[in-house]
């Protein structure tokens, strides 16, 4: 597992053994991260001077690709002890220990944020329909401003409804789909 591009491309990232944490494969960040930049939704600014949250971090690679590709800042929210060990070697690697911030915390039941995101990462472990309870938790907490984009990755048979999100994307890659969805708040409109 690398970094795809940007500043850190070709960082290999260090991933915890087990099957505890599932990291997104490389070729599906690939896929991600052009998306991103290049749907009619979408552009540089959609990742460039961003903050950014990685929630259900593991290994921080959404998160770090982001900040190799320009984002200002990468929050990144994470329990799991072998992950957090992983996730802090991997910012450590990439020097970007000045730009992140690690948050030992439920991401469904987060502490409050200082400032907003307007990408937001959504990677939890599949089958246990924890996007909708995260992104509630999220919500409450501060952590989505309003017109954000936020990407989560399900298990290609999860369904996922949030209401007031627009949905902009759906990609199914092996045995995961993302969602890229528009939150609720001034930049909807242009999502449609």
């Amino acid at each position: 597992m690398r970094i795809i591009a940007g500043r850190h491309r070709g960082r290999v990232l260090r991933a915890p053994e087990g099957a505890a944490t599932r990291p997104t494969a490389d070729r599906v960040r690939q896929a991600l991260f052009d998306m991103l930049w290049h749907a009619p939704w979408g552009g540089r600014t959609v990742v460039q001077d961003q903050l950014v949250l990685d929630a259900f971090a593991g290994t921080g690679a959404l998160g770090l690709e982001a900040l190799s590709r320009g984002a200002n800042h990468a929050t990144f929210i994470e329990t799991d002890r072998a992950a957090l060990t992983a996730l802090r070697a991997n910012i450590a690697a990439c020097k970007e220990e000045p730009r992140s911030a690690v948050l030992t915390a439920d991401a469904t039941r987060p502490p409050r944020a200082r400032v907003p995101c307007g990408l937001v990462f959504l990677d939890p472990p599949y089958g246990q329909a924890l996007v909708p309870k995260t992104v509630v938790g999220l919500h409450a907490a501060g952590w989505i401003a309003p017109g954000a984009l936020l990407v989560a990755e399900t298990a290609q048979d999860e369904a996922l409804d949030l209401p007031g999100y627009v949905a902009v994307a759906n990609r199914s890659h092996g045995a995961a789909t993302l969602h890229v969805l528009r939150a609720p708040g001034e930049q909807a409109e242009d999502a449609q």
